[in-house]
């Protein structure tokens, strides 16, 4: 596996920080779906507690974590801390413990202690992550997934995923590939039940989505796999997002009345 002396570091410094409240630590995202670019992944984890840790161990646990971070890929770790009574039976929007992204890294720096009093709440993001867990997870320590997670409701994973695109008509100029892959990973799901990684996503899309984007979406591959930057028409891009979203949005509609 990519950096697992890494994955092994974070994960006896949560045993350590943690102890006996930790139920379990899970790989999830693109790592755990075989399609990790260290150029254009991050590596996702989630921590499953048996209860609350107190604020001292939280600054503790991302002091070390932040040295962790450094030695990553190119976009860093992403991590989220989750009590066991909101995995099973499912709670939506999930509350969290406490969540790390590299976006936070100088907030961190600067105030940790407001930064852990800040970094809790609700996350509907954790719906995807709990269905990636239970579809392609890997156990890093504890318990098994089964034991721990139960099965998202289709109607909790799809406003899930549609939260992560809904802007896409905007953001996709900015970040093509990632919106292109995803809005395919959301079409391939609503259309077809399918729970893909952005990676297989694309290649329903070429073989599922109208003709004319088919080479779009064969770039925003291209660019995924490889270091490259993406530099096609940003028109044709706009276009794709907003048909993509309105068909996204007829689905929605009719998956709620059944």
């Amino acid at each position: 596996m990519f950096y697992q002396t890494l994955i092994d570091e974070f994960t006896a410094m949560s045993r350590g920080i943690i102890g006996e409240k930790l139920t379990g630590i899970y790989l999830h995202g693109s790592m755990a779906m075989n399609c990790f670019n260290s150029e254009k992944s991050d590596i996702d984890l989630l921590i499953v507690i048996e209860d609350g840790i107190r604020n001292v161990q939280k600054i503790e646990f991302l002091k070390q974590f932040v040295k962790l971070n450094e030695k990553g890929p190119a976009k860093g770790l992403e991590i989220s801390i989750v009590k066991r009574e909101f995995c099973k039976p499912f709670v939506y929007p999930t509350p969290f413990e406490l969540h790390f992204s590299p976006m936070y890294l100088q907030w961190i720096k600067d105030n940790p202690e407001n930064y852990v009093e800040s970094m809790k709440g609700m996350d509907k993001d954790l719906a995807a992550h709990f269905t990636v867990i239970n579809k392609y997870g890997i156990v890093l320590y504890g318990e098994m997934i089964e034991h721990v997670f139960e099965e998202v409701p289709k109607k909790d994973y799809i406003d899930s995923i549609w939260c992560d695109v809904k802007g896409a008509s905007e953001e996709i100029t900015k970040e093509p590939i990632y919106m292109i892959l995803n809005l395919c990973r959301v079409l391939a799901f609503i259309k077809d039940n399918l729970y893909l990684s952005k990676q297989s996503a694309g290649e329903w899309g070429v073989s599922h989505l109208p003709r004319k984007y088919h080479f779009l979406i064969s770039r925003a591959l291209d660019c995924y796999k490889s270091n490259q930057l993406m530099r096609e028409d940003m028109e044709l891009a706009r276009q794709f997002a907003n048909e993509m979203l309105a068909i996204i949005c007829r689905q929605k509609l009719i998956l709620s009345d059944e």
